[in-house]
């Protein structure tokens, strides 16, 4: 490259983002992703975002609500954090748990470019509702900036 710029993807991907919840398709996608990983000598960033639901940014929903269901994601975070450790401890390899807030589509993609991503593996979505208006996987092959994976 002329500007010394980073160039994504060159020789197999050395960052491998992986999104994660406590879905089972994002558990697989995890799987799938450390595999990968172990196998190419790669690192993993494993990212949970907690998402805003549209329950607590309803002007009705009080405190309590809001603090109820930061408290659930927090333990998620925990529980996952403590699963990426184990991986860590049983393979060996890279493993950094990040959690955010807010947006899935969004956050992954900040974290994907601060920490120089150039793969992103993702469960498929369990929902109904994606199919019609599109879910975080297609938006983020959509976005061409990435190889993504999405694992059923």
């Amino acid at each position: 490259m002329e500007n010394g710029e980073f160039e994504l993807g060159t020789d197999g991907p050395t960052a491998i983002l992986v999104g994660v919840d406590e879905s089972v398709t994002a558990l697989r996608a995890a799987s799938y992703a450390v595999g990968l990983a172990r196998r190419q000598g790669a690192r993993v960033v494993a990212v949970y975002v907690a998402p805003i639901t549209s329950f607590a940014l309803a002007s009705s929903a009080g405190p309590g609500v809001l603090a109820a269901e930061n408290e659930v994601h927090s333990e998620i975070a925990k529980e996952l954090a403590g699963l990426a450790e184990r991986i860590v401890g049983e393979l060996g390899i890279s493993v950094t748990f990040i959690a955010a807030h807010g947006d899935p589509y969004h956050e992954i993609v900040r974290i994907a470019d601060e920490t120089r991503a150039d793969a992103i593996v993702v469960g498929a979505s369990l929902k109904a509702g994606h199919r019609l208006m599109g879910s975080l996987a297609v938006r983020l092959v959509r976005a061409g900036k990435w190889p993504v994976t999405v694992v059923p």
